[in-house]
């Protein structure tokens, strides 16, 4: 599999080297030089999710992986399920959360674990990714206690759900979470930062594994292919991707490219609307984030716009002629959610505002399908408040709400994290 960068494309990169690298070397994000389209979609959509899988990925990484180690890497990775729920007639949910924390995260980190441990050559690696809530859950837990790699979470203190630091903020051992003072948009600024500083990188084997990571972002081709599978109805399928760094909607125009027969997708934001105002005027005024009920999309600089950007080669009708998009506020969410509710399906704030945005977009003749990202009890404390609704604590959240935090503060500052970075020792 050959990458170039989205900022120059004379850098380029094979899969597992820009697994390794996490950025290209200008600070760009990886992404293929040729999107393969499949031609078998019919055969391709009758297989079962990890033969699809394999198969896909096998077309996309080519021999960098075996075969044989590909398909036993894909058995230990997606080990799930990705069901599709019908909510009405014309409106179903894609289920992503059925992993083991709780999050369509987990697809991606556990795939980027395997493919890490079996290029691992044995030298030192830090893994350095920044989280608005749920990467840095199915993060830490891919890589806990993996031996030879080392794993640090930033994240903006107050500014994610008390169960989901948690799943990240009590592991300890080879998982060092670092609670920043600021936003998640600080968070990722000191990533890029790291990445750009050439000798910490190479002195601590550094790589990310957020979705600026494609490894993650292959990963997350293969649930769209899943639900196109899993819906029978001959109508056009349209799918509303909760979106905040943008990397799912990526990965789905990735799958769209390659054929997967999705007719259109939703680009469904809440208050931090930066996409949906650069599809309505054509320009791109990336700012600081602002707090909303559905925290992981609290992204004022979403960093795959920038594949999404180059998808399309940067022009703004193509783009806005491809999709449709949309905001909730707060109080929107919160109708969505008790909608829902009524009708008799639980959504957490994220599939809500996918499911609120996807219902204004809809036209008739049409099939709706939303991505719910995340179990609803990881947001118990909104739901209670806002909608009297009380979520009961599937087992993966009530092994980890007792547990003592052992985070750490951070300034957001680069100069800090560099230190602490270079002070670190992991507990055997």
């Amino acid at each position: 599999m050959q990458l170039v960068s989205t900022r120059n494309p004379s850098l380029e990169n094979s899969f597992l080297g820009a697994v390794q690298a996490g950025l290209a070397p200008d600070g760009g994000l990886y992404i293929p030089t040729e999107i393969p389209r499949f031609t078998d979609m019919a055969e391709l959509l009758a297989m079962d999710f990890q033969a699809r899988s394999a198969e896909i990925l096998h077309r996309f990484i080519g021999s960098e992986i075996p075969r044989a180690e590909l398909d036993a890497l894909v058995r230990r990775t997606f080990t799930f399920p990705a069901p599709v729920v019908p909510v009405t007639d014309r409106l179903a949910a894609l289920e992503l959360w059925h992993g083991p924390t709780l999050a369509f995260k987990d697809f991606g980190a556990r795939f980027l674990a395997q493919v890490m441990a079996y290029a691992s050559t044995g030298a030192r690696c830090t893994v350095l990714t920044a989280t608005s809530g749920d990467t840095g859950a199915a993060v830490a837990q891919a890589f806990w206690g993996l031996p030879g790699v080392q794993v640090v979470v930033l994240y903006p203190k107050g500014r994610v759900s008390p169960l989901q630091e948690r799943q990240f903020a009590t592991c300890g051992g080879n998982v060092l979470a670092l609670a920043v003072e600021g936003a998640f948009d600080d968070c990722q600024r000191l990533v890029k930062a790291a990445f750009e500083d050439k000798a910490l990188v190479e002195q601590l084997g550094l790589t990310s594994a957020n979705s600026i990571n494609i490894a993650r972002l292959l990963a997350q081709t293969l649930y769209y292919f899943e639900a196109a599978a899993q819906i029978k109805s001959p109508a056009p399928l349209v799918v509303s991707v909760p979106s905040g760094n943008f990397g799912d909607l990526y990965a789905g125009l990735l799958a769209q490219a390659c054929g997967a027969p999705i007719a259109q997708f939703v680009v469904a934001t809440n208050a931090n609307r930066v996409v949906p105002e650069y599809l309505e005027t054509g320009t791109y005024t990336p700012r600081p984030s602002v707090a909303t009920v559905s925290n992981a999309m609290d992204v004022g600089a979403p960093s795959n716009w920038e594949r999404i950007h180059a998808l399309f080669g940067g022009d703004h009708d193509a783009m806005a002629g491809a999709l449709r998009w949309g905001s909730r506020t707060d109080a929107e969410t919160c109708v969505t959610l008790a909608e829902l509710y009524a009708q008799g399906y639980l959504a957490d704030p994220h599939g809500a505002v996918a499911c609120g945005v996807l219902q204004a977009c809809l036209r008739d003749g049409e099939q709706g399908l939303f991505l719910a990202t995340a179990h609803p009890a990881k947001f118990g404390e909104v739901l209670e408040r806002d909608l009297g609704i009380q979520v009961p604590l599937p087992e993966a959240l009530l092994a980890v709400q007792d547990r003592p935090l052992v985070s750490e503060p951070l300034a957001a500052d680069m100069a800090d994290l560099k230190a602490r970075l270079l002070a670190w020792e992991p507990e055997a």
